[in-house]
């Protein structure tokens, strides 16, 4: 039997996820995450939920292919709608939009009653992530990077409870979270500054009065990413 490995953006969600913990992967698709923590002794089980069929299908596989049916559950249901808050201590919802992670979390207010540790890996819409975790009660304690191929990828721990607010530049990036960033963090802040700088170059030719109020709040972004950026190499000095 083949071991099984994790690719370095699910390995970065499971370095977040508590020892000890009943796991929730929301979206499991082959489980793999779930299966790999329950194979190193990590965590003692998990249910896996997904929307289709087909992806529940194929984590029910890995789990025979590893001997893990007995600890593992599978649910069939949108978002957490088929589990209930006594049967987990961490949900992982990776590899989706920003957006849909966002509707996930509303539908199970639970989460917000806390003692849950959430591991979040948006594939979009971080900024729009980090500002509604910000407005809906929830705090990022930590951010952790990753990188496949030529994509860097950020995954959240998060918890229940007030966060101080983000700045502009926060919101986009994220807080420096000191040697876990590294050696990722520069690079990181390189492209979400460039990105920046392209939608502002957009926005400058538009004489649209709704495009000049996004482009004075992506000005606010720029400046403040440029910070961070200045931050971040002098702590790396």
């Amino acid at each position: 039997m083949r071991t099984l490995e994790l690719s370095p953006r699910l390995h970065s969600v499971a370095g977040l996820v508590p020892e000890g913990a009943r796991l929730a992967d929301v979206g499991t698709d082959h489980a793999y995450l779930p299966a790999w923590l329950i194979l190193r002794g990590i965590i003692p089980r998990a249910i896996a939920t997904d929307l289709r069929k087909g992806p529940l299908e194929r984590a029910r596989a890995t789990a025979e292919r590893y001997g893990l049916t007995d600890v593992m559950d599978f649910r069939l249901c949108n978002g957490l709608a088929g589990v209930s808050p006594d049967e987990t201590d961490a949900v992982a919802i990776a590899g989706m939009g920003g957006e849909t992670i966002a509707e996930i979390l509303s539908a199970a207010p639970w989460l917000q009653m806390g003692g849950k540790t959430i591991l979040l890996q948006p594939m979009s819409a971080q900024p729009e992530l980090r500002r509604w975790l910000q407005c809906h009660g929830y705090t990022i304690k930590q951010e952790l990077l990753s990188k496949e191929g030529e994509t860097i990828y950020v995954a959240f721990q998060v918890y229940a409870g007030a966060m101080e607010p983000l700045t502009p530049g926060e919101q986009w990036a994220g807080r420096q979270h000191g040697d876990m960033d590294a050696p990722l963090r520069g690079a990181y802040l390189d492209r979400l500054t460039a990105q920046v700088r392209r939608a502002l170059d957009g926005l400058s030719r538009s004489s649209r009065s709704s495009d000049q109020v996004r482009l004075t709040e992506m000005k606010a972004v720029y400046q403040d990413l440029l910070r961070l950026s200045e931050e971040w190499s002098t702590w790396q000095q």
